[in-house]
């Protein structure tokens, strides 16, 4: 059985996770001497070739060019993120951190100009941001417009070549200083992030393994 190092998830269902709560990523690649990177929406899709992300770029983004000659990327999505103070902790003499869930994909773009991709993508991101809202919008009340707007755009799969992932959750902690940190978290000290207590709640500090 592979070892699953501290911080590392067992698994892929964290990384899904995190990818569908989280979906808002940064696409970095290699551009004319330097690296570029766009922030851009992506989903999780399986796939037969194994598993990738599903998005769009705006066509005028200089990067697609850059993609097209050489398509490997890096992938990075942060979830749950926040400071962590010893002013929340009965034990002072502790240090500051951070706290925080990243994952990291090489991939490999392939662009896809037609239109049935370019719907594919959209509806995907839509159906996604818009589920269980009341009164979920459509693309369809877009009317004309949806077309004119999703010529500008081009949609892309990337293949996931390998997944790196962090999630740094306090799995290092005492006990009673782990504790201090989700109380604190817990009644909102210091403007912490509820999405943070959830985060350090799914790890069990005795496995790093993810439920």
């Amino acid at each position: 059985m592979k070892r699953v190092a501290l911080f590392e998830p067992a698994g892929d269902a964290p990384v899904r996770r995190l990818v569908a709560a989280h979906p808002f990523a940064l696409v970095v690649s290699a551009g004319d001497g330097m690296p570029v990177a766009t922030p851009l929406p992506l989903l999780w899709k399986d796939a037969e070739r194994g598993p990738g992300l599903v998005g769009h770029f705006a066509r005028a983004n200089p990067q697609v060019e850059a993609l097209r000659r050489d398509p490997r990327a890096l992938v990075v999505f942060t979830g749950a993120q926040g400071y962590v103070s010893p002013s929340w902790l009965r034990d002072r003499t502790q240090a500051p951190t951070w706290n925080y869930e990243t994952v990291h994909f090489e991939v490999e773009i392939a662009f896809d100009d037609t239109q049935a991709a370019i719907d594919d993508a959209l509806a995907r991101l839509v159906a996604h941001m818009e589920r269980d809202r009341p009164a979920a919008w459509s693309a369809a009340e877009m009317g004309a417009r949806y077309a004119s707007l999703s010529r500008a755009v081009i949609a892309f799969e990337a293949r996931i070549l390998a997944t790196h992932a962090k999630f740094k959750l306090g799995q290092n902690e005492r006990a009673d200083v782990r504790a201090d940190i989700l109380a604190a978290l817990a009644d909102g000290r210091g403007g912490a992030d509820r999405a943070l207590l959830a985060a350090m709640r799914r790890v069990d500090p005795a496995s790093p393994a993810q439920p």
